[in-house]
């Protein structure tokens, strides 16, 4: 995959993941440096763990700090008093804004993981690049609600973790079949269509209930 191309798709997971991040900071009241970490933690969290994965150290995050500017100035505005009023005042657009920010940068993030393996030589461990897509595009998440003091997403809501599993099959599939583009619209897309209709239709795993 052209660096251009993903240079433009990680700023945009990063400013989708980073909106998330800090939208649940405001919703627990934090103040702006909670604010302001917790959406870098959502945004570059991820690619850190991808990255200590594969042993390309330092990650990524720490050698282009764009990234982390990025997604720094991101939560700085979701912070700003007329956006957090705004968003106050409309649950429903609070929640919808979440999902399609939490969706994108799922996928993006799930496509541009398997990638990062690619670049360092993996494509024959099919396990490995599964592994560290889902990783990249759970994982800053993960964080987000430890360290928000929420149970995880991807272990209480509808088809997360198994939307990036399944958008990281696709991209793989469309990747030996059609080449890079086709398989990065195709893996990132089927992440985000899965989430919205999971969300839409209530799909859901099997729940242990006491």
């Amino acid at each position: 995959m052209p660096e251009s191309l993903t240079f433009i798709l990680e700023l945009i997971g990063t400013v989708s993941f980073a909106v998330s991040g800090a939208m649940t900071g405001v919703q627990k009241g934090m103040d702006v440096f909670g604010v302001c970490i917790l959406g870098l933690t959502t945004a570059v969290g991820g690619g850190v763990i991808r990255d200590l994965v594969l042993g390309a150290v330092p990650p990524s995050t720490f050698v282009h700090p764009v990234y982390a500017l990025v997604a720094v100035g991101t939560a700085l505005l979701v912070f700003f008093p007329s956006v957090r009023q705004l968003l106050g005042r409309r649950q429903h657009a609070y929640e919808l804004v979440l999902l399609l920010m939490d969706s994108l940068g799922l996928g993006i993030f799930t496509v541009v993981g398997i990638q990062r393996a690619l670049d360092l030589g993996h494509r024959d461990n099919l396990f490995l690049l599964v592994f560290v897509g889902v990783v990249t595009g759970v994982g800053g998440g993960v964080l987000r609600d430890v360290m928000a003091g929420n149970m995880p997403y991807i272990f209480v809501k509808h088809f997360y973790a198994c939307a990036s599993l399944i958008g990281a099959g696709v991209f793989l599939i469309l990747l030996s079949l059609l080449g890079h583009y086709s398989a990065t619209i195709g893996g990132a897309g089927s992440v985000v269509a899965l989430r919205l209709l999971a969300a839409r239709y209530r799909w859901s795993l099997p729940r242990a209930h006491q």
